[in-house]
């Protein structure tokens, strides 16, 4: 039975620079890569590929020996141009030069009928032969889905409330008959329900309209009211020994395309926003784009920070750098390597605050200002202050605070019992920007995560 969720905790953070609904005309990337620290819980990633080798879109790049069917792919054809390594060998990037022209791997096609008695077993060869299956991930750990196991229920939330997000209908137009394919293949891998989650208050695209098989809830509320951990966490929780799969739309129209029209297709539009863009709006590209095209004569100044993602759970880039595997969105904000006369003893409205503390005015601007943020943190790590902040942030029935203090102290029995199987750093990412002690919330959380995983 669907669900109406109401959220009250939360905070949205309103920045100025959204993309507007337009897609730009720029020439295209020339290079693109793919980062294996992309893909969360990938330990062994294995190369098919050398310098100088040609690739197709949909040819397969790498490989992680602990998941060996699994492909990723080359988002376009070209040549390789450079396999990256960083200290140890560790394998961070593998840059393609791309084609004037893309040409395709070509995989088995599928009507709409084949696809509704279509086996697991077929769905599943194509997907992790084809560079699709990554875009699954699985709960507890967030890591890319264990292909031998069958999760209890999918998830898909249809909305993002993060920072500067790119409105995922837009990017979507066009993709009703992939998304709805996507969706009929995904009802192969689970007995339970694929549930889509919608904007309680916002219309539902034409995109998720009519999809036949699955639960559709509505959700209101701040951020994080749009993360699916959030979700899952209010509708069908995760309980001790079960495994749930999430999944973007964009990853559920590429399955689509992959059994369609039988193409890795990683073209997708990606929003680059932020109040150091000349022009924030759309652009058409391919997965692992270089950004360099995207920023070129479409900057205010110099001096900013490129982040591939939004900037709570994004990665900060340079300008020479490429987007993430799951990425839609470039965040471009003025770099914060600066300081302020006085700190925070001088009083000011402009810096957005969820604090209503001496000095920081900013909760009387009202909910609609828009606010211009660097990337300073205005303060450094120090002694764990507890303050119940975190709880008003975190609209799951778990607490953080105590959370954040068990995987510290390496504390297995009370991580499990706090709840860690339920978070991932996206859930507790605001935990990180209201935390007045200036904890890395995030990187605590994965270390507990793997602690957990490995433990």
């Amino acid at each position: 039975m669907s669900k109406t969720v109401k959220l009250k905790k939360g905070f949205d953070i309103n920045l100025a620079g959204k993309a507007e609904k337009t897609i730009a005309s720029t020439p295209p990337s020339e290079t693109f890569a793919i980062k294996p620290t992309d893909f969360i819980g990938m330990k062994r990633p294995k190369l098919f590929v050398a310098e100088g080798d040609t690739v197709k879109a949909g040819t397969p790049v790498l490989y992680d020996k602990m998941q060996e069917n699994v492909m990723v792919c080359s988002p376009v054809s070209g040549e390789i141009v450079e396999v990256k390594r960083g200290a140890k060998r560790k394998l961070l990037e593998i840059k393609i030069l791309a084609d004037k022209e893309i040409e395709y791997e070509t995989f088995q096609t599928y009507s709409d009928s084949d696809l509704r008695s279509l086996s697991r077993e077929d769905a599943q060869a194509q997907m992790t032969k084809g560079g699709v299956w990554s875009n699954l991930i699985q709960r507890p750990y967030g890591i890319v889905a264990n292909e031998a196991d069958t999760p209890k229920a999918i998830f898909i939330s249809a909305f993002d409330t993060h920072p500067l997000s790119a409105d995922i209908a837009f990017t979507l137009n066009g993709e009703e008959a992939a998304f709805k394919a996507g969706v009929e293949v995904l009802k192969k891998f689970t007995s339970g329900k694929v549930h889509l989650n919608h904007d309680l208050n916002g219309e539902v695209s034409t995109v998720f309209a009519n999809i036949e098989g699955v639960e559709n809830n509505k959700i209101s509320g701040p951020h994080p009211a749009g993360n699916v951990g959030v979700q899952i966490h209010h509708i069908d929780p995760i309980g001790k020994g079960e495994v749930v799969w999430t999944i973007t739309p964009y990853g559920v129209a590429q399955i689509g395309k992959l059994f369609l029209k039988g193409v890795y297709d990683a073209s997708r539009l990606v929003a680059v926003a932020g109040s150091e863009v000349s022009k924030p709006e759309y652009y058409k590209t391919f997965t692992g784009a270089a950004i360099n095209k995207l920023v070129d004569g479409n900057l205010k100044q110099d001096h900013v920070r490129f982040i591939t993602g939004n900037v709570l759970t994004g990665e900060r880039i340079e300008k020479e750098g490429y987007l993430g595997f799951y990425d839609n969105l470039l965040s471009v904000i003025p770099e914060g390597d600066h300081a302020d006369f006085l700190g925070w003893i001088m009083p000011k409205k402009e810096v957005l605050s969820f604090h209503r503390a001496w000095g920081l005015f900013s909760f009387l601007n009202g909910k609609n200002k828009e606010y211009v943020l660097d990337s300073n943190t205005n303060g450094e790590p120090r002694a764990f202050v507890q303050t119940g902040t975190f709880e008003k942030v975190t609209p799951m029935d778990i607490y953080p605070t105590y959370l954040i203090k068990a995987i510290m102290a390496e504390d297995f029995d009370n991580m499990e019992a706090l709840g860690i199987y339920e978070v991932i750093e996206e859930d507790l990412a605001l935990c990180e920007y209201v935390d007045v002690s200036k904890h890395d919330i995030q990187e605590i959380v994965r270390e507990g995560l793997e602690l957990m995983q490995n433990g």
